[in-house]
C-alpha cells in the first residue's frame, strides 16, 4: 500500500508515512538535544504508541532503554471513558531515571494525566511527554507536553498504531474513519 491508499473505511488521510516519518525525525533531533550526555528511559504505552515508539527509537542518538506500560480508558469505544485501568505496569524502576512518555494521541488527558501523576510517585529524575498528536480541541487537563508530533482536529483517528476494535494498527498512514 503506497502513501496514498488508505481502506474505504476511512474517511480520509491525515499524514502519509512519508510526512510522519519525518516529523519523527524532527521530534528525535529535539530530544537528542534536550537529553545531550544523558541517558534516557522511554516509556511507551501500548497499544497505540508501538509505532511511533519504534521509529523514534530508532532515530535517536542518545542512548535510551524502552520499558512499556499498558492503560486504558476507551474500551471499544471511540471516546475517552475517565476510568484508567493499568493492563500493564513497567518492568523497570524510573527512580532518579529521565523518562520520556510516549504516548500516540492526547485527547482528554484523562489517562495521560493519571498516567504522569502514578509515574511521578516513582520520583524519576525527569518525566516529560511525547505525543505524535494532539487534540487541543479535546483537551480538558492540561499537562506540559514537551514534544508535539501533530495537532489535529477532534476526530477519531486509526492507523500507524491506533485502532478502533484492534483494527487499522497496521496502517502506515494515519486516517479518520468514515462516521
Amino acid at each position: 500500500m503506497d502513501d496514498t491508499d488508505f481502506p474505504a473505511e476511512f474517511d480520509r488521510v491525515l499524514f502519509t508515512e512519508k510526512q510522519i516519518a519525518a516529523r519523527v525525525k524532527e521530534l528525535a533531533a529535539q530530544v537528542d538535544e534536550d537529553y545531550a550526555g544523558e541517558d534516557l528511559l522511554l516509556v511507551g504505552v501500548l497499544k497505540g504508541a508501538m509505532m511511533i515508539m519504534a521509529d523514534l527509537s530508532r532515530e535517536l542518538k542518545t542512548p535510551a532503554e524502552i520499558d512499556w506500560m499498558a492503560v486504558s480508558s476507551y474500551g471499544s469505544g471511540v471516546t475517552s471513558s475517565g476510568v484508567v485501568r493499568i493492563l500493564k505496569d513497567l518492568d523497570i524502576s524510573i527512580e532518579g531515571r529521565n523518562v520520556l512518555i510516549v504516548e500516540d494521541v492526547l485527547d482528554s488527558g484523562l489517562t495521560l494525566r493519571w498516567l504522569v501523576r502514578s509515574l511521578q510517585a516513582r520520583q524519576p529524575k525527569t518525566l516529560r511527554l511525547l505525543t505524535l498528536l494532539r487534540k487541543p480541541e479535546a483537551v480538558r487537563n492540561q499537562l506540559d507536553v514537551a514534544y508535539v508530533g501533530f495537532d489535529i482536529d477532534n476526530e477519531f483517528v486509526v492507523g500507524y498504531g491506533m485502532d478502533h476494535n484492534e483494527k487499522f494498527r497496521n496502517m502506515g498512514n494515519i486516517g479518520v474513519l468514515n462516521s
